[in-house]
């Protein structure tokens, strides 16, 4: 973690409230407040479709600045600009730069305030804003000019913060969508769909909803699931004509295509092996995981996961979802992060008591699975928290640009 921001813990300090970060973008003059940004909300899919939109404005030569959360390796990838992320030495004197005029920032409140004055200085023409974990009181939210909100799926997650329903969920991430605005939602359940179309309709809202896209369009990121997140991307670039932009079928062609988010789906070698990463933290995404599984040859036969999860994370609904008739799990801790172990997902899946075991680490695990005769196939999976992979040294290596 770069020093200007080791003193803050991520979850320690989460305080959902637009006062600070209001008080801090007045304090730093404002920066982009005339500035269209394009709001990503909703509980999976957010940074599919950050980077969906980010390839093809990048494709039409508009310069553009892109904030997402979480990173994987480096608190830079937060902040890109024409699809470059932020220097460090940029990060960190932009950072000490708010600090000294706001000391109680949350640590996402301070990335965005640090993305936001960046951006003015870049001088963008547009801006991709993903939210956090929120909606009404993210601290995307506090930039006023959003007059694009694109909708990922809306799924449980976060319910200590949020609400412990669905429908409460989607009030709290709904909130975002402000008088006038245009919205672009992929299908939700029937009840989030409700609940949106009300809060759009007393906000005298355009909402837009938009299918999966056809197999004939070329994805940059795997999953069957990105057919759903791309053409929320795809809606929102034919709405942006509005605003003086029009998109050309092949810059939306070639900008998804370009697209990639690493952890998703991820196909990647160790040691001249196959493996699979991705980020399925919640039940939402192991949900769609499963589903991928479902295609995959072979497997019936079963397969080899390695996951780590979030001790705030509901572990044993991620298990159960993805742990199937003749596969294994080692469960892993997620470094520097309190998480769930064995022991206490078998309290919750006593059925399970065969299927998993422990590990300290996936390399550990990887290098049980070397002294094999075989590889496993399908090849083992690596799942669980998106904050595994930042301890992955093999992976880092694979991933040199971020």
């Amino acid at each position: 973690m770069l020093k200007a921001i080791t003193n803050i813990n991520s979850r320690d300090n989460i305080d959902l409230n637009l006062h600070r970060i209001e008080k801090t973008l007045n304090l730093i003059n404002n920066p982009c407040k005339n500035i269209p940004a394009i709001q990503i909300i909703g509980t999976n899919g957010k940074g599919s479709i950050a980077s969906f939109l980010e390839s093809c404005v990048i494709e039409k030569s508009l310069k553009v600045g892109c904030t997402t959360s979480p990173h994987i390796f480096d608190w830079c990838e937060r902040i890109r600009v024409e699809g470059k992320k932020i220097t460090k030495k940029e990060f960190e004197t932009r950072i000490h730069n708010i600090q000294t005029k706001s000391k109680d920032l949350t640590l996402f409140e301070l990335v965005i305030a640090c993305a936001l004055d960046y951006f003015e200085h870049k001088k963008v023409e547009l801006i991709i804003l993903e939210a956090g974990l929120g909606g009404r009181l993210d601290a995307t939210t506090a930039h006023s000019y959003r007059p694009v909100i694109g909708i990922g799926s809306i799924d449980l997650d976060h319910c200590e913060y949020l609400g412990n329903s669905i429908e409460e969920i989607t009030y709290e991430k709904g909130a975002t969508i402000s008088p006038g605005c245009i919205v672009v939602s992929s299908i939700q359940k029937k009840k989030v769909e409700i609940i949106l179309e009300e809060i759009a309709y007393k906000n005298n809202a355009k909402i837009k909803w938009v299918k999966p896209l056809s197999p004939n369009w070329e994805l940059g990121i795997p999953g069957a699931i990105q057919r759903n997140n791309a053409a929320v991307a795809k809606g929102i670039l034919e709405e942006l004509v509005k605003f003086g932009w029009k998109f050309e079928e092949k810059d939306i062609i070639n900008g998804l295509k370009n697209a990639s988010w690493p952890a998703r789906l991820q196909k990647i070698s160790w040691q001249g092996k196959p493996l699979l990463l991705d980020g399925a933290h919640n039940p939402g995404a192991a949900e769609i995981l499963a589903k991928e599984r479902s295609l995959w040859d072979g497997n019936n036969k079963g397969v080899n996961w390695i996951i780590g999860i979030q001790s705030h994370k509901n572990g044993p609904a991620i298990i159960k979802l993805l742990i199937k008739e003749n596969d294994f799990a080692w469960i892993i801790p997620v470094k520097n992060h309190k998480s769930w172990t064995k022991a206490k997902l078998l309290k919750a899946c006593p059925g399970l008591a065969n299927r998993l075991h422990e590990s300290n680490s996936a390399e550990e695990v990887l290098e049980k699975f070397l002294l094999l005769k075989k590889w496993p196939n399908p090849c083992p999976v690596i799942t669980g928290s998106l904050y595994i992979f930042e301890n992955l040294s093999f992976y880092k290596e694979t991933n040199s640009n971020l």
